[in-house]
C-alpha cells in the first residue's frame, strides 16, 4: 500500500508554498485564515488520479503536509508583534525559521499520545477531519459505485453553490456580511452575520450541543457584556459619537478579554476531564512500544511514532529553545542574570505545551481547526509568560527594559503558539487518517515535514509584506499598513501586564462566567445524560465576533433536522452520509475560492492596486446587496437540503460493494 511516497511529499511541498502564502497574506490583511486540509485533498486527488497506483492513503499524506503548513501560518498572530513594538525591523530568516519549526515539531510530538485519548477513544465530532475523509473516500470510490455517484453529485453541487455565492459576494453583487448597530437601554450593541456557506457546513457537522453553547456565548457577549461596556465613559469619549466605533471598542477591548478568561477556565476544566484519557493514551503508547520491541505486529492503524522518540524529541528540543532564548535575551535586563529566567521559561514551555496541545486538540474535535479561537490561546499563553517575567522584574526596569521584556514574552509565546496551531491541526488530520485507514506514524512524519516546509516559507513572505506595507502601529508604518489584528491584541496584553496597565477584572469576570457554565454543564450531563453545554464552546461564542459564529448554530439546527429525517428514511446510514457530503461541499467550495481569491489579491497588490481587497468588485456600491444576499443565501441552502433529501430518499442499488480503505485507489 503506497502511503508516504516521494511524489506525495513533493506535491504536499508545492501546495504548502501556495496555501501558506495565501494564509499569511489574508491573516495579516483581514485577520482571518482558511483551513487548507480540504482544498489540499481536492487538488491532490485531481493530480494523483492520473497516476495508476495512487491510493487514498497517499492523498491523505498530501493533505496532511499541506494542512499542517497552512495551519502553521497562524504564527503571524504573534511574530509581527515584535515589529509592532519596534524590537525587530524585519524578520531574521534563520531565527524565524527556528522558532516556527521548533514550536511546530513540539506540537506534533505533544499530540502523538493524544491521538488515543481524543481521536480513537473519543466521540468528538472533528467536523473538518470527517469532511476531509468524506472527500477522500468519494474520490477513491469507497462505498460502491451508485452510492459514490450520488455522493459525488452532492459534494460537487454544494461546492458549486458555495463557490458561486463567494464569487458574487467578492464581485459586490451580493453582500459578504450584514450588521446592524442597536441601542439597548443606555448602551448599544450590534447584530452581524457573515454570509458564509462554509459556516453552515461546519454547524451541520459539529451538532446541536456545540451550536446551542455558542448561542449562549453570543447572548452573553452581545446582549450583556457589550451593552454594559458601551456606557464606559472612556470608550464613549474615544468613540466621539460614533456608535459603531463604540460597540466595536466595547467588544475588542472588553468583551474579548472576558471571553479569553472564560476560555482559560474552560481549558483548565477540559484538561482535568481528559487527563485520565490522556494518561491512558500515554500508557497505550508505552504498551505499543513494548509490544513492537518484543516483535509483535500491531495493526497499521495503531502504529504511532514510538513514545521513546516522542519523549526524546521533546526533551532534545529544549536545548535549541534554551539557546534561542539566551541569544534573544542578550540586549535586555535578562542579560544580567539569564539562567533563572530562561530556566523558568523552559519549564513554562514544557508545562504549557501539554495543556495547550490538549486543549487545542479538544477544540479541533469540538468545532474544527479553522473555527478554533487560537488567538485566544495566544492571549492565555502571553499572559502566563508575562506574569512570570513581571514576578521576576517588577519595579526594577525602566521603559526600555519593559519593552525588552515584552519582546521576550512574545518570543516565548511564538514557540508555544507553534504547539497550539499544530496540535489543533494534527488531531484533525489524524481523525481523517483514522477514517481512511492511514498509518498514524506516517502521518506524524508527514506533519513534521509540513512544519519544516512551512517554517522555510513563512519568514520570507512576512519579510516581503513588511517591506511592502508594514504593520499598523509599527514605527514608520504607512497608510496601507496591514492591520494584523491578533498580533496587535497579543502585543497589547503583554505590554499591559509588564507595564502594569492590564485590567485583570475582565479576565476574572470571564473566569467566573466559565465556572458558572461548567456548573450548568455538569448538572445537565448528570441529570439528563443527554444534554450538555460545553464551556469551551460558550467561551468561543463570547470571544469570537458574532459575524464569524452566528451561522454555526443555524447550520447545527439544519443538520439536526436533516439527521432526524434521515433516521426515518429507508437507509438511515446512507442518508446521513449524503447529508455529511453536502455539508462538506459547502466548506470545500468556499475554501477553494479562498485560495484563488488570496492569489488574486496578492497579484493586485504587486501590480500597484490601491484597493486590492476588492480586486473582483464590478460595482462600487450596491444598495440592494444585503437583501440579495439574504435571498440567494437562504434560497441556496434550502435548495441544497431539499435536493439532498430527494437524493437520499431512495436507497442506492447494491451494484458494487464498498472498497476497504486500505485497498482503495484513485479511479
Amino acid at each position: 500500500m503506497k502511503e508516504l511516497t516521494l511524489r506525495g511529499i513533493l506535491l504536499g511541498a508545492v501546495l504548502t508554498v501556495l496555501f501558506t502564502a495565501a494564509n499569511v497574506y489574508l491573516g495579516l490583511k483581514l485577520g482571518i485564515t482558511f483551513a487548507t486540509s480540504i482544498p489540499a485533498a481536492v487538488i491532490s486527488m485531481a493530480v494523483l488520479r492520473f497516476v495508476r497506483d495512487a491510493t487514498i492513503q497517499e492523498n491523505n499524506i498530501v493533505q496532511t503536509i499541506a494542512s499542517s503548513a497552512g495551519t502553521l501560518s497562524a504564527i503571524i498572530f504573534v511574530l509581527p508583534g515584535l515589529v509592532m513594538i519596534g524590537w525587530w525591523t524585519g524578520f531574521p530568516y534563520w531565527l524565524s525559521v527556528a522558532v516556527i519549526a521548533i514550536g511546530g515539531i513540539l506540537g506534533v510530538m505533544y499530540s502523538v499520545p493524544l491521538r488515543r485519548a481524543l481521536v480513537t477513544g473519543s466521540d468528538l465530532p472533528y467536523p473538518e477531519g470527517v469532511a476531509a475523509a468524506e472527500v477522500l473516500k468519494v474520490g477513491a470510490g469507497v462505498g460502491g459505485a451508485e452510492e459514490n455517484r450520488r455522493g459525488l453529485r452532492a459534494i460537487l453541487l454544494s461546492s458549486l453553490v458555495s463557490a458561486g455565492f463567494f464569487i458574487l459576494a467578492k464581485m459586490k453583487l451580493a453582500a459578504e456580511s450584514a450588521s446592524q448597530v442597536l441601542r439597548l437601554g443606555s448602551g448599544a450593541t450590534a447584530v452581524s452575520a457573515s454570509f458564509s456557506m462554509a459556516l453552515i457546513g461546519v454547524g451541520h457537522l459539529v451538532g446541536m450541543a456545540v451550536g446551542i453553547a455558542m448561542v449562549v456565548g453570543l447572548v452573553i457577549s452581545w446582549f450583556w457584556l457589550v451593552p454594559s461596556w458601551s456606557t464606559d465613559p472612556a470608550l464613549v469619549a474615544a468613540s466621539a459619537g460614533d456608535v459603531e466605533a463604540l460597540v466595536s471598542a466595547a467588544f475588542r477591548q472588553k468583551a474579548r478579554l472576558i471571553g479569553a478568561g472564560t476560555i482559560g477556565i474552560a481549558a483548565i476544566w477540559t484538561l482535568l476531564k481528559i487527563i485520565g484519557p490522556i494518561a491512558k493514551g500515554i500508557a497505550g503508547a508505552l504498551a505499543a512500544n513494548r509490544a513492537r520491541g518484543a516483535g509483535e505486529q500491531l495493526e497499521l492503524t495503531e502504529r504511532d511514532l514510538p513514545i521513546t522518540i516522542v519523549g526524546g524529541t521533546i526533551v532534545a528540543a529544549m536545548i535549541p529553545i534554551a539557546l534561542l532564548l539566551f541569544g534573544f535575551a542578550q540586549s535586555g535586563p535578562i542579560a544580567a542574570n539569564p539562567f533563572p529566567t530562561i530556566g523558568l521559561s523552559l519549564l513554562y514551555v514544557l508545562g504549557a505545551g501539554v495543556v495547550i496541545a490538549s486543549v487545542c486538540g479538544y477544540m479541533a474535535g469540538l468545532i474544527g481547526a479553522s473555527n478554533s479561537p487560537i488567538s485566544g490561546v495566544g492571549i492565555l499563553s502571553v499572559l502566563g509568560i508575562s506574569l512570570i517575567l513581571a514576578g521576576l522584574y517588577s519595579g526594577t526596569v525602566d521603559a526600555d527594559g519593559t519593552r525588552a521584556l515584552v519582546a521576550f514574552a512574545l518570543f516565548v509565546t511564538a514557540i508555544i503558539f507553534g504547539v497550539a496551531t499544530i496540535s489543533n491541526d494534527n488531531l484533525q488530520d489524524l481523525k481523517t487518517g483514522q477514517l481512511v485507514g492511514a498509518t498514524p506514524w506516517r502521518q506524524q512524519v508527514a506533519l513534521v515535514l509540513g512544519v519544516i516546509f512551512g517554517a522555510l516559507v513563512i519568514p520570507p513572505i512576512l519579510e516581503l509584506l513588511n517591506t511592502a506595507f508594514g504593520f499598523e502601529g509599527a514605527p514608520g508604518a504607512g497608510p496601507n499598513a496591514l492591520s494584523a489584528p491578533q498580533a496587535q491584541i497579543i502585543s497589547t496584553i503583554a505590554t499591559g501586564v509588564l507595564g502594569g496597565s492590564l485590567d485583570w477584572s475582565l479576565i476574572a469576570t470571564g473566569a467566573m462566567i466559565g465556572v458558572a457554565v461548567i456548573a450548568v454543564d455538569e448538572t445537565l450531563r448528570r441529570a439528563t445524560r443527554r444534554f450538555s453545554l460545553p464551556a469551551l464552546a460558550v467561551g468561543m461564542g463570547i470571544y469570537l465576533p458574532m459575524e464569524l459564529t452566528l451561522l454555526i448554530p443555524v447550520g447545527a439546527l439544519l443538520g439536526y433536522l436533516y439527521n432526524r429525517w434521515a433516521e426515518r428514511s429507508v437507509n438511515p446510514a446512507f442518508a446521513e452520509r449524503i447529508g455529511t457530503l453536502m455539508a462538506t461541499g459547502l466548506i470545500v467550495g468556499e475554501s477553494l475560492m479562498g485560495v484563488v481569491f488570496a492569489g488574486l489579491v496578492a497579484g493586485a497588490e504587486r501590480s500597484g492596486s490601491e484597493n486590492s481587497a476588492e480586486v473582483l468588485a464590478v460595482v462600487a456600491d450596491n444598495p440592494w446587496a444585503v437583501p440579495i444576499s439574504i435571498l440567494l443565501f437562504a434560497g441556496g441552502i434550502v435548495f441544497l437540503y431539499l435536493r439532498t433529501r430527494a437524493s437520499a430518499s431512495v436507497a442506492p442499488t447494491a451494484d458494487e460493494g464498498p472498497i476497504p480503505p486500505q485497498e482503495a485507489a484513485i479511479r
